[in-house]
Formats: structure tokens, sequence, C-alpha cells
């Protein structure tokens, strides 16, 4: 699935001509989107304040998908809860709407 996700994202924006300040906007928020990640697993092991799903959700369908990706596999985080990961891919699904919408 989310080699399916990065090559429909990937070749949509290529062969729709993307501009380079939406795939610049896609690494800012994927940054942004990695360190939510790593902030959260850093309180999930030391017992502190957790960020909230939703916050993770909406800055993946903000464009922070791939970000959140490598933050799942990198970090496994977040990586094994079903039912977030069903909401996960519901809002890269999403995203991945708007975004070929957005260049057709």
């Amino acid at each position: 699935m989310p080699y399916l996700a990065i090559g429909l994202w990937v070749g949509w924006g290529w062969w729709r001509h993307a501009p380079a300040a939406l795939w610049a906007a896609y690494g800012v928020i994927s940054v942004v989107c990695f360190v939510l990640y790593a902030v959260d697993k850093h309180a999930a092991r030391r017992g502190l304040p957790r960020t909230r799903e939703r916050t993770l959700l909406l800055a993946g369908f903000a464009g922070g998908w791939p970000g959140a990706l490598l933050a799942q596999r990198w970090l496994r985080h977040k990586s094994a809860k079903a039912e977030f990961l069903a909401k996960f891919w519901g809002t890269v699904g999403a995203n991945l709407a708007c975004f070929c919408w957005a260049l057709s």
C-alpha cells in the first residue's frame, strides 16, 4: 500500500507538472509530521502527555503523510494499531484525491 500511494503521488505530480512550491510544501509538512510522530514516540516511552491521534491524522491529511510513513517505518510508531492505520490510510487517500484533483 505505501508504494502504491507514493507511486500515485509522484507519478501524477510528474505527469501533471506539479509546481516546485507544491513539492516543497509537501516536504516541509512531511518533516513537521515526522517530528510530531517522534515527539509522540518519546512521550509514550517516558509516560509524558501524548500527541492526539487527531493531530497526527490531520498533519498526514495536510500533506505530511510521506513523513508519517517514514516515522511509522523508522521509528516503529503507530505502525501496528489497526484502527489508527485504517484512519491514516483514509486520510492518505483523501489527500491523494485532493492532490490529483488540484492538478487536473
